[in-house]
């Protein structure tokens, strides 16, 4: 296996002397122009989804009251005193801790 290695990467540097390469300042002009590409691309998607936001970002937020059932299904109770109380529901604890007092 090691010798398949050693003869891929000899083969891979042979590929590479008969094309030329590139030499490094052509590599490096290449980096920074696909670097100002995706600059160019991302501020001014940036720029759009936060507008976006800004104008069309409205959103309604949950009702306060009871909630309807099928948005409590539970398959095992909580394990701590109240069970069927959420961990930070601070409503549903208080009237839990009044009906067991």
């Amino acid at each position: 296996a090691l010798e398949q290695i050693k003869a891929r990467i000899a083969y891979q540097k042979e590929l590479l002397a008969e094309s030329g390469g590139h030499t490094y300042e052509e590599e490096v002009d290449e980096m920074w122009k696909w670097i100002r590409i995706s600059i160019m691309a991302a501020v001014p998607i940036c720029v759009l989804s936060s507008l976006k936001d800004v104008f069309f970002g409205e959103h309604e937020h949950a009702k306060e009251g009871p909630k309807p059932d099928y948005l409590a299904i539970q398959t095992k109770a909580f394990p701590w005193e109240c069970e069927e109380c959420p961990l930070f529901d601070l409503g549903c604890w208080k009237k839990c801790r009044a009906e067991k007092a």
